[in-house]
């Protein structure tokens, strides 16, 4: 038998009818988000997080917005207890932020996790237990009847300690392995359930269908969803969440697709940690809605700043290339596209537009804490000339002639491709001071004046091999004299002067900067670049340095 013929599918798709969610196009508002970094999150870690640490977690996801946080299974340790009684006798919950805990339909466990919860203003107990056909034969060995027992039991004593628990509670049930169950028993369960609880306006109940396992596609996942949605009892009165974990790869998809078939919710962590592959990732799909133009009710103005935080408290690390986050995820090597790049964000600049339509960035990354400069385009040896002239016109103002960059694009290739590195913003500035600004090597410029006025005659002191010399020239205006002067000295040919100046502001001090292109009778161009307070020595400055690349 080939070793794949021994895997099955093991869920249960829903009615063929329960496909409207395939008619809408996109997410239009935003769901309840419900964050389990602080349990499920905190379980999956190596070395899970002690009392300070999810304290300070605790607090940044209030600051991103979490309404609703899963603060851990209080009955399964002392230092679970103790975080709940923290947060509730230091009054560290906001009164805008709802905190959920999590139970086992098991007596014991139930009334501790209330004992914990004494005081609590706003609270979600967590219901579950496992439905799947694995789990009912494999690790329970009880039939259908005896699960829904189990469940009906455990929402009973919920009721009756919440009645008995000082506190404001709000019941949740997940049917747990709901994606490996039968799904017209996920329903009876659930309904069972909700005829224990009986939803209210005032206080609606939520029915949570995980993927704790993902099994199958999502458009399966999204169809099991809309059946459930449109068959539960109590249905305007009851929230349907989703927390689909990743073991196909397809959490943010399961999740986007259940929440066009009727999910109100999502159970999911920051950067997706969790056990296995992990939970849905919160970041990633977040920000996939608002880059539809979907607010997304949490705020990730500064993703570097959570990851610093993120990565220094669970000790987990985001990938360079996971959605949003990465830190290469906006970041183009290659020189197509760096120059496509370049030039939309110039058009927009130019076009003075609103909406965001660059290419191979789907979104701002100034929206979200990143900078162009040090995020969008980095070089190395397969960058192109857009790229690097990109890098030096945005960090360093220099706007060269598009020749020039190519020529540039070159040197910095061939130099990235040598030391087999990327090179820095300040390395490749470095390499163009170095190759083309005021070159003075063989022939220095010293200084240069008019000799008559008349014939635009220009004299120019230079120093050749430290001996200082003057050279005259005539010429159409003193720029053109001076060239003709270098000319005729040493005996070059050159034509097609290629010519281009603007203003450079460093720092405080405003200077000129200009580049000049030559060339030989062979066809090859030389480039100068020259740096002066004065608009005029620039020019020459850049002339010498071409020539100096010529002679």
């Amino acid at each position: 038998m080939k070793q794949v013929d021994k895997y099955a599918r093991g869920y249960f798709a829903a009615p063929e009818t329960s496909l409207n969610w395939t008619r809408k196009e996109y997410i239009t508002e935003a769901p309840i988000w419900c964050s389990v970094d602080l349990r499920d999150g905190n379980q999956a870690l190596i070395v899970p997080m002690n009392l300070e640490e999810k304290l300070e977690y605790f607090q940044m996801l209030v600051e991103i917005g979490f309404k609703e946080i899963e603060v851990g299974f209080p009955a399964a340790s002392e230092t679970e207890f103790t975080f709940l009684r923290t947060l509730i006798e230091q009054n560290l919950i906001p009164d805008d932020v709802t905190i959920q805990v999590l139970t086992q339909a098991r007596e014991h466990i139930i009334r501790r996790t209330f004992e914990s919860l004494k005081g609590a203003k706003k609270a979600v107990v967590h219901l579950y237990n496992s439905t799947s056909v694995a789990q009912r034969e494999q690790v329970f060995r009880k039939s259908k009847e005896e699960i829904i027992e189990i469940a009906l039991a455990g929402a009973h004593l919920l009721k009756q300690c919440a009645e008995e628990t000082e506190g404001n509670f709000q019941f949740q049930y997940s049917p747990e392995s709901f994606t490996g169950t039968e799904i017209d028993f996920a329903l009876d369960i659930c309904n069972g359930v909700l005829d224990v609880w009986e939803p209210r306006a005032d206080n609606p109940v939520i029915i949570n269908l995980p993927a704790t396992v993902s099994m199958s596609m999502p458009h399966i996942y999204a169809s099991q969803i809309e059946y459930m949605s449109e068959n539960l009892k109590y249905r305007e009165h009851v929230i349907v969440s989703v927390h689909p974990h990743n073991d196909r790869g397809t959490g943010v998809a399961d999740a986007e697709l259940g929440i066009l078939a009727g999910a109100q919710r999502i159970e999911g962590t920051l950067f997706g940690n969790g056990e296995r592959t992990g939970n849905v990732d919160i970041v990633t799909l977040a920000l996939n809605m608002y880059s539809h133009g979907v607010d997304p009710k949490l705020n990730f103005e500064n993703i570097p700043a959570i990851i610093a935080v993120y990565e220094r408290l669970t000790r987990m690390r985001v990938g360079e290339r996971h959605p949003y986050g990465g830190e290469l995820v906006f970041t183009a090597f290659s020189g197509s596209h760096q120059d496509a790049i370049a030039k939309g964000m110039q058009w927009r600049e130019e076009e003075k537009r609103e909406h965001w339509s660059v290419p191979y960035l789907l979104i701002d990354p100034m929206d979200i804490g990143r900078t162009y400069e040090g995020d969008i385009i980095r070089i190395n040896s397969q960058s192109g000339k857009g790229g690097i002239g990109y890098v030096l016109q945005h960090k360093y103002g220099l706007d060269l002639p598009p020749k020039m960059r190519e020529n540039f694009g070159y040197r910095v290739k061939n130099v990235s491709d040598l030391q087999q590195k990327e090179l820095l913003a300040d390395d490749i500035y470095e390499i163009f001071t170095k190759e083309y600004v005021n070159i003075g090597t063989p022939v220095e410029l010293i200084k240069y004046r008019d000799a008559d006025r008349e014939d635009a005659s220009t004299i120019v002191t230079v120093r050749i091999n430290d001996e200082v010399q003057e050279i005259t020239g005539n010429g159409n205006g003193r720029l053109d004299a001076i060239s003709r002067a270098l000319q005729t000295h040493f005996g070059l040919e050159y034509s097609d002067l290629v010519y281009k100046e603007h203003a450079l502001e460093t720092g405080s001090q405003s200077q000129a900067i200009s580049y000049i292109g030559i060339t030989s009778a062979d066809g090859t161009v030389y480039w100068g670049c020259g740096i002066d307070v004065d608009i005029m020595t620039s020019s020459v400055k850049a002339l010498f340095s071409a020539v100096n690349q010529m002679i």
